[in-house]
């Protein structure tokens, strides 16, 4: 169970021919990537990790606990996915029969992680990372959930939601509860859609700090 660190934001590191190379904590900072780290792959997979953060801000997620899916498999409505839920590799369709490494699934899940958290950040400016302590102390729980919902039910999704448009708000506590609503598959509540909302919802309303009662 990782100890999430202080949310403030990472610098960007650089690819090996000079490119700019952005990692998760860049965009929602150091203890919310850790978070994020840590809460995906439990709810994706049901794999428990280990998560620390590399001195370049990338995640280093060390599989503790649990069924690894490295081997590609066909999800619930037959899309080919591999490790905690990705459907790509290298911009492309998931190949069939392919056997992912621990490292690239890390990979995988960080680069997954980015582009939500770009997405979510992009239409949510009342999550963006604020020097304020007091503010940035309020939206780090919001920040953490907005992306944990955009990953399981898409960016478009997320952006034209209640929740978004109440952080917007400023209406923190507001958001926390729409996110919950996100519970149903085919207009009916699923249990474990409705279990996962509520962790989103606690960490939402509670902080990081909240993290280790949910995982």
């Amino acid at each position: 169970m990782p100890t999430p660190q202080p949310n403030k934001p990472a610098r960007q590191i650089r690819g090996g021919r000079g490119g700019a190379v952005v990692t998760l904590a860049s965009i929602v900072g150091l203890g919310a990537a850790q978070a994020l780290g840590a809460f995906i792959p439990k709810e994706e997979s049901g794999r428990g990790v280990s998560v620390t953060v590399n001195p370049d801000t990338s995640l280093n997620v060390r599989h503790v606990k649990g069924r690894q899916y490295l081997t590609v498999y066909l999800d619930m409505v037959g899309v080919p996915t591999a490790c905690d839920g990705s459907t790509t590799i290298e911009g492309k369709p998931m190949p069939r029969g392919r056997t992912c490494t621990e490292a690239e699934c890390t990979r995988l899940l960080e680069l997954e992680l980015v582009k939500h958290a770009q997405g979510v950040m992009a239409c949510s400016p009342g999550l963006a990372l604020s020097p304020a302590p007091l503010t940035e102390k309020r939206r780090e729980g919001p920040r953490f959930a907005a992306v944990s919902l955009a990953y399981n039910v898409g960016i478009r999704a997320y952006c034209g939601s209640t929740a978004r448009r109440r952080f917007d708000a400023g209406d923190y506590a507001g958001g926390c509860e729409a996110i919950t609503w996100w519970n149903k598959a085919g207009g009916r509540p699923v249990r474990g859609l409705t279990i996962r909302r509520n962790r989103e919802a606690t960490v939402c309303r509670e902080g990081l700090g909240a993290l280790g009662s949910v995982l």
